[in-house]
This record gives C-alpha cells, structure tokens and sequence, in this order.
C-alpha cells in the first residue's frame, strides 16, 4: 500500500492506494480517514482490485477546505480528484466502484445523480444523508453546533470546562466527533446536517448494495430500508453482529459481501 498526495482546487490532498485491476473508490466517514480503512483496502486491493481511499478535505491528512463546504462541494470536489488521480494513474479508467460509509454516502449520492455514466456499483455502509426525528444525543449535538462553547463558558462551568466537555463527548460517544469540529469545519458539519437527501435517492441508477450494522446507533436500520426502497436496483445486506463501523468491527465479512457483490455482472 501506497500513502500519496495530488494537488485538487489548490488543496493538498492524502490518499492511500493498493492493488491493481478495477477501480474501487472508498469514501470513508466524518471523524474517520483512510486511516480507517485499510484493512478493508487490503483485502479488495489482493483480490484483484485497485482501492483508493482519499482523505476528504478537512479530514486525516488532507488540507481544510478555504470554506465552508456542504454536500455539493464535496462531490464536486471528488470529481476533480478523480480527473487528477486518473492523470496520475494512467490504468484508473471509468467506470468505478464506489464504497462509502456515513458521511462518505453523502457525497456518493450527489455524485452518482450528478455522473451517472462514471459509476458501475455503488456500496452503501451505514449511510447518513436522510433526516430522521432526533434523538436526545441529536437533539444535543444540534444545539451545542448552534451555541458552540457558550455552554462551557458560563461562571457556573468555566472552572470545570475541560472535565465538563470530557463529559459530554463520553455521553455522546462517537457524535461527539460533530461537536470537536473547529472552524471552517464546525460550519461545514452545520450545512451537511442541514440537507435531507431522501428526495434524492430515487433519482440513483447505479446497481446498489446496502450494508447496515443491525447495531447501528448512529444511523439507525430503519434508514438501511428506506434507501431499499428508494432506490429501484438496489439490495439489502444487514450485518447481525455489528454496529455503525463494520469496517472496523468486522472487516473481513464486510469485504466479503462486498467482493460477491462486486464480482457479479
């Protein structure tokens, strides 16, 4: 495996690549990079594949963004990389594989409406992207993304305001990922959050396969089936033993539904 940089819109993008054969593009989640990803990388890139996972923008190793983005920048930000990583990478031809978890489904689906033609599978893990009724945690994160560190800075709290946030982040468990966004990204994570992209499902083509942790606490399995039903040609494969990182949790099963699926004409 191979960690490189490309140049894309005037930022410094990280990414990993391995193997050769079919492009398999992996999208990895917020709060994650490829870092988190490269069990899975190892196992598609041995069986015939080339898997490229990039750090998005504002994640891992990769530059910030110079603004806020929402959905429609990342995608189109995706789209250069490729058109850069194809320069690059003169066997990386079209069409490719997407794989993309949580956040990383975001961008998957505006891009597969946007470039329908580059796309031959699409893979969807424990996507985020439709709005559901929150949570006591949602309801949380959502607030404190509004107040930002009012919260911590009342006279009640501002001598206890590392051990509190500590607190909270521990209730919060990996959503607590949203809340540690500083800047350009703490505006970022507000416009994501703010787009439901339930009406925009049923504008994919793509041959789709939905991989959902039965255990997913982030998004919940109710999600996995309103994008089978969204989405005409699409499957459902849900994972008894696993919850919103199946990829971490359980990499070789999920490279193994994955690599069936990939291999079917």
């Amino acid at each position: 495996m191979l960690e490189r940089q490309l140049l894309v819109n005037k930022l410094k993008i990280n990414y990993k690549v391995a193997g050769q054969g079919q492009p398999v593009f992996i999208l990895h989640g917020w709060g994650g990079s490829s870092d988190s990803w490269i069990k899975v990388q190892e196992i598609l890139a041995s069986q015939g594949y080339k898997v490229i996972c990039p750090d998005f923008p504002g994640f891992g190793k990769s530059a910030l963004p110079l603004e806020p983005w929402g959905v429609e920048q990342y995608a189109e930000w995706l789209n250069n990389f490729i058109k850069e990583f194809k320069d690059k990478e003169t066997d990386a031809g079209e069409p490719f594989f997407f794989l993309s978890h949580s956040f990383g489904g975001r961008v998957a689906i505006k891009f597969s409406i946007q470039y329908p033609t580059k796309l031959k599978k699409l893979i969807f893990c424990g996507s985020a992207g439709i709005k559901i009724k929150p949570s006591l945690k949602t309801k949380i994160i959502f607030y404190l993304a509004k107040t930002g560190n009012t919260i911590f800075n009342s006279k009640y709290l501002v001598k206890f305001k590392n051990r509190a946030r500590k607190i909270l982040y521990l209730f919060l468990g990996r959503n607590s990922d949203y809340l540690k966004a500083r800047g350009v990204m703490r505006e970022t994570i507000k416009k994501v959050l703010q787009e439901d992209l339930l009406s925009d499902l049923p504008k994919i083509k793509t041959k789709t396969l939905i991989v959902w942790g039965k255990d997913d606490n982030a998004v919940p399995l109710k999600c996995a089936y309103l994008f089978k039903t969204k989405i005409r040609n699409s499957r459902l494969e849900i994972l008894p033993n696993a919850g919103h990182s199946p990829h971490l949790e359980d990499p070789k099963k999920l490279s193994e539904i994955i690599l069936n699926f990939l291999s079917e004409y």
